[in-house]
């Protein structure tokens, strides 16, 4: 199954000039330092999978829905027990991907955006993604969406959109970051919810070798497939955000 995630990050090439910015390699205590890589592992919780079947689009949207229920009972106790800021999550089931907060829609019929402004996630399920719903395809998307909030509500977006960079190859350098820890912290999510009834490890495996990455053209904008599973992987074995600090790694980590 191929799908699509994108998300509204309209960050211009040209470096942003603020006082806030650090120079290159990337120094930001929000990035480098965040308190959410102090707050401890996810707390274990029950997710239970609602049924979903082959090309169901209206049980797809409800499995979406039960997903996005359990992550937000997850991150808000591991936030606001760890002393941070947190607030729900919007969610929007449209046919057609609006044109709005910067979302610049695909042709895919399945695809996925998160409006940083309105903290809204906005999910189109067309034919691809409810052909086999039978894998934790569907599941880690929503985990992977919802890493944007977690970004946005810890301070990490902000500190993102600040952080200065020389080149084109520092800015696409810095977005794999911002985009592999999503990875990391899908991985942790389902950690935390690990065992789920009906699941074994070969779903787990079969999701990570679906996982695609840039083809190193000239976006850029997503980690090779080798180095999304790793994280991935990285984030499974922890159940720690703790160990999602991508903005720490080295260049071959995330390259």
């Amino acid at each position: 199954m191929t799908a699509v995630l994108t998300a509204a990050l309209m960050v211009p090439l040209a470096g942003t000039a603020t006082a806030e910015a650090a120079a290159y390699p990337v120094k930001h205590p929000k990035l480098i330092a965040n308190p959410l890589y102090d707050a401890g592992p996810l707390p274990t919780t029950t997710c239970t999978e609602p049924k979903v079947k082959p090309g169901d689009r209206k049980l797809a949207r409800a499995y979406v829905d039960a997903v996005v229920a359990c992550m937000e009972t997850t991150w808000e106790q591991h936030l606001t027990g760890a002393g941070l800021a947190y607030s729900k999550i919007k969610l929007r089931h449209v046919a057609k991907m609006p044109k709005t907060c910067g979302i610049k829609p695909t042709k895919d019929d399945s695809q996925a955006w998160y409006c940083v402004k309105t903290r809204t996630l906005f999910f189109q399920i067309g034919k691809n993604w409810v052909a086999d719903p039978e894998d934790l395809w569907l599941f880690e998307t929503v985990a992977y969406m919802y890493g944007y909030h977690v970004q946005n509500v810890t301070g990490i977006r902000v500190a993102y959109d600040a952080v200065r960079y020389r080149n084109k190859a520092e800015y696409f350098e810095q977005d794999r970051r911002y985009r592999l820890q999503k990875d990391c912290l899908a991985g942790a999510f389902l950690k935390s919810v690990w065992p789920m009834e009906g699941r074994t490890t070969k779903d787990w495996n079969y999701y990570l070798s679906l996982l695609s990455g840039d083809a190193r053209g000239e976006d850029r904008d997503e980690g090779k497939a080798a180095t999304r599973r790793a994280w991935s992987k990285r984030g499974f074995a922890t159940g720690d955000p703790g160990s999602c600090n991508t903005w720490t790694a080295p260049s071959s980590k995330v390259a």
